[in-house]
């Protein structure tokens, strides 16, 4: 359930300052204020990429030179496509089918992958999943001297299955959750966000990170219909952003940080001055708040290089692609009709 302060009454308000100043967290000033203008800066650069500008895109070299994660999660590029082509391309698919797809696709996170495979075998559906078909046909990528993976996430990589290869390991997950069990159907039956996490993370080669994003894609279907501000887990990147954002948390969670972010955003903003565009009407969520301490950590690296962490340069350098995103959101959202007259 997101909370508005607007909502609350003059004793929960009054409730809410004393708890800030028993539990308050010290801030890294610049670091924490610096968090607020790298969501708006990123949020500016997406929306004159959609109005059709052209590059730079910012004043700021280092937003010019590096590459980084859209402020919205759903807006990067891998989770457009996800959203567009894997969840709700097809109309009639059952749920058991949507979950299937999401899985195997965010397992490799690469449309190039996925691409290889619909072209080879068809829709993707449980009724034509065969492990050692699937395999062939990522082993001759590979045999191609093609990446599978996508670079965004590192996977667990144990022989749990007993397989050499990776890809086999990861296969034989989806062929034990799928089809030679009905382990899919605690998905089904997750009541919560937090209970989906927590069953996805009962899976082998699933870890709290992956978990975390997995529930998050399924989420986006039509199959649940979960708060994104009910449950949230900070990846390692996140981790390593709120440490610079804060010189402590005073006791608190990574997931209070995260929460304190999401209640804070329009207060925060205003404070600094900073006109955030949010995403037609959609504020930031946990998901959202949990990704920009992972981007600003990146950043940070380069305006912060004193500001040490166990990463020290950033992977990526931006590179403009000649291409334009036909935007689409989960249609639950209700933002997807306000975009035609955004551009």
């Amino acid at each position: 359930m997101e909370i508005y302060l607007d909502n609350l009454s003059a004793v929960d308000l009054v409730f809410r300052r004393v708890l800030d100043i028993i539990f308050q967290m010290n801030k890294r000033s610049r670091v924490y204020n610096l968090y607020w203008y790298f969501a708006a800066e990123r949020q500016n650069i997406f929306f004159k990429k959609i109005d059709g500008k052209s590059p730079p895109y910012s004043k700021d070299l280092i937003f010019n030179t590096y590459k980084f994660c859209n402020a919205y999660r759903a807006s990067d590029r891998v989770s457009q496509y996800l959203i567009k082509n894997v969840i709700y391309k097809h109309k009639r698919l059952s749920e058991k089918d949507v979950l299937f797809r999401v899985f195997l696709f965010r397992l490799f996170n690469k449309v190039g992958t996925w691409n290889s495979l619909e072209s080879k075998l068809g829709v993707i559906k449980l009724k034509n999943f065969n492990r050692g078909k699937y395999s062939n046909v990522l082993s001759t990528i590979r045999g191609q001297g093609k990446p599978i993976y996508g670079s965004a996430y590192i996977l667990c990589a144990n022989k749990v299955f007993g397989f050499e290869k990776k890809h086999d390991n990861h296969l034989a997950l989806l062929e034990k959750v799928f089809s030679k069990s009905e382990k899919y159907k605690t998905l089904l039956n997750s009541k919560s966000l937090e209970k989906l996490f927590l069953n996805l993370k009962s899976f082998p080669l699933i870890g709290d990170f992956m978990a975390y994003q997995l529930a998050i894609d399924f989420n986006y279907s039509e199959v649940f219909n979960f708060d994104e501000n009910d449950f949230t887990v900070a990846g390692p990147g996140a981790l390593r952003g709120i440490k610079k954002c804060f010189v402590n948390i005073n006791n608190k969670d990574s997931a209070s940080v995260i929460n304190h972010m999401v209640d804070n955003q329009d207060k925060e903003f205003k404070r600094l001055g900073i006109k955030f565009k949010n995403l037609w009407g959609r504020r930031l969520h946990s998901i959202d708040c949990q990704n920009l301490f992972c981007e600003v950590d990146k950043y940070t690296r380069v305006k912060y290089p004193k500001l040490k962490s166990s990463r020290i340069k950033i992977k990526f350098k931006y590179k403009p692609l000649n291409e334009q995103i036909s935007y689409f959101y989960p249609p639950k959202w209700g933002i997807n009709s306000k975009i035609p007259k955004t551009i």
